[in-house]
């Protein structure tokens, strides 16, 4: 009987702070949608185009200041 009466109790403590935490959330207000202007996307390139195994380093990765490209291997169809 006290632990089924411990087990009601549990379950009704946990339903009571279900419904009470959205109490303390914040209040959230519809704003506007910020339009992005057409300068901040990214350059276009003619990487599409390309076919393998020609294709540019620039195409391949990017670099940035200090960064050195190593040829990790080179795969050729002699063995």
């Amino acid at each position: 009987m006290f632990k089924s009466f411990l087990a009601l109790t549990a379950m009704t403590l946990l339903g009571a702070s279900v419904i009470a935490i959205p109490a303390f959330a914040p209040k959230v207000e519809a704003a506007e949608v910020t339009i992005l202007a057409k300068g901040d996307r990214l350059p276009v390139s003619n990487c599409g185009s390309q076919v393998w195994p020609n294709f540019e380093a620039a195409c391949l990765r990017r670099t940035g200041e200090g960064t050195k490209i190593l040829e990790a291997r080179l795969v050729t169809s002699r063995r």
